[in-house]
């Protein structure tokens, strides 16, 4: 088709969201441009003193069913459906007194927003746009002679193009693509929300939308482009923060901080501070302390090498001597709840360090949807969202573990759930000591994790691993004994591990050679 300048003559405008609505009405207007309405968006129109037609003129019906019905009319889908140089199309137009619609203005009703506040049933029900959608649809089918807005930033280029003598075809066709794209993620929306209520795990269709959050300079790999999208769920995190200083985040550092965050969480800031460091989506360091510069020094010390260029995750507002103790060394993200003043300004000399305020801590209970795509699909399930302090722990070994040791290893539990499988996590005094993460064989997690204990205490100046006298987690039950008699030979004292392996009766009967105590959990925290 020949990319011909399209003028327009008509506009129909509904938003629910009436920002820049005036601004835009008037400078249509000021074009010569006819504007019919509804409803509440005709009122604020004609209430700035602006022309304007209601759509019940057009139409010859009023709005009707607490304002279900007032758009789904063949004057209003003719109108936007009719291909202008159709002759057929032409005359029924002629024959049936439709006039064409050149620009349709649409925001639907606030879906995503009604759900997010917890409104009930009924009121959700009741913010299904269904006129909005079926006009943006239409509209953009026939975008090769009408234009159709759902995003009030496309006000300034549509009028920037009526100015230059009317809309390209270009223009048109990215308006197009983004009304469907508006239209899917708002099902998508309804759609998910409704299994939901339903408590329907596996509905036979099923969608993700969200609304872009920022283009990213490129992927995990400079090579590969990415984008970073906002999904209706608000759980706090990254993508609820505000970012108070630093350059722009990248693919990886937004990975890093989610899986920083979802791991700090895991500790109720009442009962202690607690910070997380994480480096290419594993913890390196995790630790609960009196204070939050406490929690951070002591994580620090389980692998400070790893932690150099790493993320910070803490479950209490940051304040300045945490604040501190974090900028002594590079550091890419610092994420928390909240910041005081002062500790703002401490990581404000730090120019390209980000400091993310995410507003509160996402709930390791929820057990919200979370997906991930594989060729052709895409794999759905709910969050892990068994927690610790829910289990029903046993001990199956003769020596029972002691309070301090049953302590270190419910910590370690928790961290073990955030680290990529196959995962060894040792812990001594609420603090990891040794983390072994994503091997193949757990027995290699096992001896790993020991290792970088040892060098770990090699850098303090200490002659005796931090693994001696601390407990061992397990993401998953031991195959076989060797990765436990490795974690034994490195010192540890108590085991936690989820238990249901044909061979437990193997593993017990080591860990009561080895007079050390286990427990089992019944849960398994597998994370690829």
């Amino acid at each position: 088709m020949t990319d011909t300048p399209r003028r327009i003559e008509r506009a129909l405008i509904s938003v629910s969201d009436k920002t820049g609505l005036i601004d835009f009405a008037r400078a249509l207007s000021a074009q010569g441009v006819e504007i019919v309405s509804t409803g509440g968006t005709a009122k604020a129109i004609a209430d700035a003193g602006l022309p304007v037609v209601d759509v019940s003129e057009l139409t010859g019906f009023p709005e009707m069913m607490d304002g279900r019905v007032k758009t789904l009319h063949p004057k209003v889908h003719g109108g936007l459906l009719a291909i202008r140089a159709n002759t057929e199309h032409a005359g029924a137009m002629q024959a049936h007194g439709i006039k064409p619609i050149d620009l349709l203005v649409v925001s639907l009703y606030p879906f995503e927003a009604t759900v997010a506040k917890g409104a009930g049933f009924e009121d959700c029900i009741e913010n299904i746009d269904i006129g909005g959608p079926a006009m943006i649809r239409a509209a953009a089918k026939n975008h090769d002679d009408v234009a159709v807005i759902v995003d009030a930033n496309d006000y300034a280029p549509l009028l920037d193009a009526l100015k230059s003598g009317g809309t390209s075809l270009d223009l048109r066709r990215r308006l197009a693509a983004k009304a469907y794209a508006r239209t899917a993620a708002y099902d998508a929306a309804i759609s998910n929300w409704f299994a939901d209520q339903l408590k329907e795990t596996a509905p036979t269709f099923r969608a993700f939308g969200g609304t872009l959050a920022e283009a990213l300079r490129y992927g995990e790999n400079p090579h590969q482009e990415a984008a970073f999208y906002r999904m209706p769920e608000q759980r706090p995190g990254v993508a609820t923060a505000r970012q108070v200083q630093g350059k722009q985040l990248s693919y990886n550092n937004i990975n890093d901080t989610d899986a920083a965050y979802e791991c700090v969480a895991e500790f109720d800031p009442t009962r202690s501070a607690a910070c997380v460091i994480v480096k290419h989506a594993n913890p390196c360091g995790v630790a609960e302390g009196a204070s939050l510069e406490d929690a951070y020094r002591k994580a620090l010390r389980c692998d400070s090498t790893s932690a150099f260029g790493g993320i910070v995750a803490v479950n209490r507002t940051l304040d300045a001597e945490a604040a501190r103790a974090i900028t002594e060394i590079f550091t890419e993200v610092i994420v928390a709840p909240d910041a005081t003043e002062e500790a703002i300004a401490i990581v404000g000399a730090k120019k390209n360090l980000r400091l993310l305020l995410a507003g509160g801590l996402p709930n390791p209970r929820a057990a919200r949807l979370t997906v991930k795509s594989v060729a052709g699909g895409l794999l759905v399930q709910t969050r892990d969202n068994a927690v610790a302090d829910d289990m029903a722990i046993r001990a199956v070994t003769k020596r029972q573990p002691t309070d301090a040791e049953m302590r270190d290893l419910v910590f370690a539990f928790r961290v073990a759930k955030h680290v990529k499988s196959n995962t060894i996590v040792y812990a001594k005094d609420l603090a990891t000591v040794g983390i072994g993460a994503g091997q193949m064989s757990r027995v290699d997690s096992a001896r790993i994790a020991a290792r970088k204990a040892e060098d770990a205490a090699k850098e303090l100046g200490l002659s005796t691993p931090l693994t001696k006298g601390s407990v061992v987690a397990s993401d998953a039950f031991f195959p076989f004994a060797d990765g436990l008699l490795v974690a034994i030979e490195a010192g540890a004292t108590a085991v936690i591990q989820p238990g249901g392996s044909m061979r437990d009766d193997e593993v017990i009967k080591a860990a009561d050679d080895a007079g050390i105590a286990m427990v089992f959990t019944g849960t398994r925290h597998f994370r690829h």
